[in-house]
């Protein structure tokens, strides 16, 4: 059985976003998915929940799947006024993740406490309990780090996103988030170190 040229290059995936499964059709599944086609939502869901999911869940998000659904929801809201190539796709996203948990945060904060309680009890125990470990051992691994290092971090290394473009979604400057980068990576492996474990 022979693997293609094409379908190697149609599955390379890189974690800074220069090349993801669906980059090499991504102009045919923006116009699909502008125009409302199904397999092309399919294609974007299949591409960015598992990271959308996994970022939201590195910053503590109370239900990273719901919060995924009203992401890819904003998308399908803004993907008219959208205009680039796969890599500004991917960054467009994460601007809107990150706003989502912005908001979803302050939302939280103005709720009684009577009904984040509701929530608790509520629903599939057993998932319940596998989101919230997974939660704490992210918890756990950026304890030490301040926010800021934390959303660098999850951005470069869950979101797959280059310095240039985690710089944009957090409105920063790139030599800043390197510099973030840096510092956050070197905590962790002090912090590391100390408890005898290689990074």
């Amino acid at each position: 059985m022979s693997v293609t040229k094409e379908s190697k290059e149609s599955s390379a995936l890189d974690l800074n976003g220069a090349r993801t499964a669906m980059s090499g059709r991504f102009s045919d599944v923006l116009a699909a998915a502008k125009n409302g086609e199904e397999w092309a939502w399919e294609a974007i869901y299949r591409e960015f929940s598992g990271p959308v999911t996994g970022y939201l869940v590195s910053r503590g998000a109370a239900d990273a799947e719901g919060l995924t659904g009203e992401v890819l929801l904003n998308v399908a809201r803004g993907i008219h006024g959208f205009d680039g190539d796969s890599k500004k796709f991917r960054s467009w996203i994460f601007v809107i993740t990150h706003r989502c948990l912005i908001d979803d945060r302050r939302m939280r904060a103005r709720r009684p406490i009577s009904a984040e309680l509701s929530e608790a009890y509520g629903g599939d125990v057993e998932d319940e309990a596998i989101d919230r470990l997974a939660r704490d051992d992210l918890e756990r691994l950026f304890e030490g780090l301040t926010v800021r290092q934390r959303d660098v971090l999850s951005l470069r290394i869950i979101g797959g996103l280059s310095l240039r473009d985690t710089a944009e979604v957090l409105d920063m400057q790139v030599g800043a988030v390197k510099v973030m980068q840096h510092r956050a990576i070197a905590t962790l492996r002090d912090r590391l170190m100390r408890e005898d474990v290689t990074l």
